[in-house]
């Protein structure tokens, strides 16, 4: 039993309906971003679409170029539960307002417009939505069916404090993910610097190659590499982790990591689930395994295990033999040479799989033991950052997930 007197939102909030950008316009490269349902988390909030983005080189409408902090939402569900999610624009003169989606303004007296962010998030809010949405194969909402959503709506104070908590909560979480993203650029930057373009630190602090450091031909690699460097295959960093595990030799509450919690190269996982024990062909892997997928076309979806868990057979695992390994082998995986050659090695026409038998050989260049010391030292560090900020985001998460219908019906009041 909710708290708050329930209302419908009409007369509290307005939906205006976005521009419907011509294709012929549209561009892979540019300033101004058409934004899509594809935009929007299911659960809510925005998301970029690195390397996806439409960009618009046409004349643009007035007063369809967002603004900071407008808050839209995806009025078609482009794929499964996007239909009412909502989402905060996160920056000035860069995004355009497309059609499918809404903006969203309310009138301050009656909604806080923050508060409406996480109210389209709950689940009675967004079944009324679905509920009433048209369209068989893609459904669809409309201003006037937003209007007539009810939910328990508190006074204009109580929403701001309701809001207030949720939000930290989320700010939180968001910067735990921006400094994830630094700490890989960092890791990345230094691997480039180090293992691509060879300037290393010389024994005089300086850049080896820039400052002219001895370099040889390697007939294997078909390049020059830092006189002393070997060549190394993958299978000389990693061992292939075989095996399916039964069921029963698991506990449900193992956790359970596929392809849809792995993201594009990143370090950190974008969530797991637990184990579901009805499904077969799982394998096991340790913390600190490199995962990634073996199908076409996801052999860039790499990631580095928080944990012991389980993953299907879609997955390979790839166990670092030696410590000071860990940050080469992951480097190497996430190189896009590596992942031309995973799409070169595939085979099957349904499903085409990465051939370990061919990725086994793959070469690098072989750095000195005492720089892969040095280097795997710093790389560590940053992976342990990541993980336990992904750790304390799912946690996070849940504590905002538990609080969102306690907050909502005034089971839970902010003090």
């Amino acid at each position: 039993m909710s708290k708050w007197p329930v209302s419908s939102l009409q007369g509290k909030l307005h939906i205006k309906h976005g521009y419907p950008f011509k294709s012929e316009y549209f561009s892979d490269d540019g300033h101004y971003v058409v934004l899509t349902p594809g935009n929007f988390h299911e659960a809510g909030g925005f998301k970029r679409q690195a390397g996806k983005e439409k960009y618009y080189l046409g004349d643009i409408p007035e007063d369809y170029l967002h603004s900071k902090g407008d808050l839209i939402v995806a009025m078609t569900e482009q794929s499964a539960g996007l239909l009412g999610s909502c989402a905060f624009v996160p920056e000035e003169n860069t995004y355009l307002h497309n059609q499918r989606l809404g903006l969203i303004s309310t009138d301050p007296k009656e909604l806080n417009k923050s508060f409406v962010y996480y109210l389209f998030q709950t689940k009675s809010v967004r079944e009324q939505i679905r509920l009433t949405s048209t369209g068989s194969k893609v459904k669809h909402t409309s201003p006037d069916r937003l209007y007539a959503v009810t939910a328990p709506l508190p006074k204009v104070d109580e929403q701001k404090k309701i809001a207030a908590v949720l939000s930290a909560l989320d700010a939180k979480i968001d910067c735990n993910n921006r400094i994830n993203a630094e700490l890989e650029a960092m890791a990345k930057s230094l691997y480039d610097y180090w293992f691509v373009q060879f300037d290393f630190p010389d024994a005089n602090g300086k850049p080896y190659k820039s400052s002219g450091g001895k370099m040889a031909y390697n007939a294997t690699l078909k390049r020059e590499i830092p006189l002393g460097w070997g060549v190394l295959k993958l299978s000389d960093l990693v061992d292939l982790i075989k095996g399916n595990i039964s069921p029963t030799d698991v506990s449900k509450d193992t956790p359970y990591v596929g392809l849809e919690h792995i993201g594009r190269r990143k370090i950190a996982l974008t969530g797991w689930a637990s184990s579901d024990l009805a499904t077969s062909d799982k394998t096991i892997f340790k913390k600190n395994d490199i995962l990634f997928g073996k199908i076409r076309p996801y052999f860039h979806k790499v990631t580095v295990a928080p944990f012991d868990g389980i993953t299907s057979t879609d997955t390979i695992i790839l166990r670092p033999k030696r410590k000071n390994y860990s940050g080469l082998a992951l480097e190497t995986v996430f190189a896009d040479d590596f992942i031309d050659a995973a799409t070169q090695s595939s085979t099957g026409s349904k499903m085409p799989r990465a051939d370990w038998n061919v990725l086994k050989n793959y070469t690098i260049p072989g750095p000195t033991t005492d720089l892969l010391d040095v280097f795997n030292a710093v790389y560590e560090n940053a992976i342990k950052k990541i993980q336990l900020s992904g750790l304390e985001n799912r946690k996070l998460a849940e504590l905002r997930d538990w609080l969102l219908p306690l907050l909502m019906n005034g089971q839970v009041t902010v003090a």
